[in-house]
């Protein structure tokens, strides 16, 4: 999958952002919103849509709008490059399958050895016991 195709279907949102700044927090709108509308994207198959639903349904709206937000420097360009960083970033980890356990059970030389441990350090304890007369 080319992650480049999902820049035609994001949608930025700007707004002015809090914090430090000065007079420039007050004019410039530097906070971006990306919006990515998982439910009508060409971009995923109906399978990978499905996947992304179920995997990141808290952070998608009632419409299928998948909305992520950036504030941390003082530009919107880079802001916009942080937020669509972090958007594929999480498309990514949502569509790696997640490894099936295999149950295994411990080898022949390690139950051993735990079982020679054992007899060890009961060995060292009883012979700690006060052995009257």
């Amino acid at each position: 999958m080319n992650y480049e195709d999902f820049h035609r279907e994001v949608k930025y949102r700007t707004s002015r952002s809090g914090g430090a700044g000065g007079q420039n927090v007050n004019k410039v709108s530097t906070k971006v919103e990306l919006l990515f509308d998982v439910v009508r994207s060409e971009v995923l198959t109906e399978r990978r849509k499905s996947i992304i639903l179920e995997k990141l349904a808290n952070r998608i709206s009632a419409d299928g709008v998948l909305a992520l937000k950036c504030d941390e420097t003082r530009s919107q360009l880079t802001n916009k490059e942080i937020v669509f960083d972090r958007f594929i970033h999480l498309i990514k980890t949502a569509l790696t399958p997640v490894k099936k356990r295999r149950p295994t059970k411990p080898s022949r030389s390690s139950v051993r050895k735990r079982l020679d441990n054992k007899k060890k350090h009961s060995e060292k304890k009883s012979n700690r016991k006060f052995k009257g007369e």
